[in-house]
């Protein structure tokens, strides 16, 4: 079932159908959280949204379906994907990484959850192995996009490749997790010390002020 165009005038029927939709998809992510992808049923699905379950089936045919649902919502919630692209364009090297630390805590800020529950569904369903594959494989490569353009800019010794791989594991999820989830920071002291973790660790140190005499 295809998704009404964002902006476009909808019917009574066409809102009640994308309501019922993104309930199923809330109630979805909920259980795969508390319950697990494997363990959670298209009717227990069905019971956590307060709908028929052949509704479920209308809406989404399996599973696999309702995930995919999940992670297009996520990635239409945070706009990462423009925020990083717009950054490849950026000509200021600070105001690229700060751009990417933005679109990072963003990502993470809401969907730290939703790599959780891919993660577990990959671990008993190929295909959703391999859409999460696709899907890392396509940040890797949005990322790289944003170093490569800053080869002339990166400190001495750090060339596009290594540079990138920095960019990559600061930006990892997990290092939100640990940051935000269990350590108590807020999404603003993630965001800047991941800008500046940036800076630091990609562009040259900068010239210190002169000490006044």
């Amino acid at each position: 079932m295809e998704e009404p165009k964002k902006g476009a005038n909808l019917t009574h029927r066409q809102r009640q159908a994308l309501w019922t939709r993104r309930l199923i998809v809330d109630a979805a992510r909920t259980l795969f959280l508390e319950r697990g992808y494997t363990a959670t049923t298209m009717d227990a699905i069905a019971e956590e949204a307060g709908v028929a379950v052949s509704t479920v089936y209308a809406a989404y045919k399996n599973k696999r379906a309702i995930l995919r649902a999940i992670r297009e919502a996520w990635h239409e919630q945070t706009q990462a994907r423009g925020i990083n692209e717009e950054a490849s364009r950026q000509p200021d090297p600070g105001r690229r990484l700060g751009m990417v630390a933005r679109a990072t805590r963003r990502q993470w800020e809401t969907g730290s959850a939703v790599v959780a529950v891919y993660q577990g569904a990959a671990a008993a369903d190929r295909e959703a192995a391999a859409e999460l594959e696709q899907a890392l494989r396509g940040r890797r490569a949005a990322l790289d996009r944003v170093v490569g353009g800053m080869e002339g800019a990166l400190r001495p010794g750090l060339d596009a490749a290594r540079g990138a791989a920095v960019l990559r594991a600061l930006c990892r999820a997990e290092v939100y997790r640990e940051l935000v989830d269990e350590s108590g920071w807020t999404s603003d002291e993630y965001e800047a010390w991941l800008s500046e973790t940036l800076e630091e660790q990609l562009l040259p140190r900068k010239p210190s002020a002169p000490t006044p005499t």
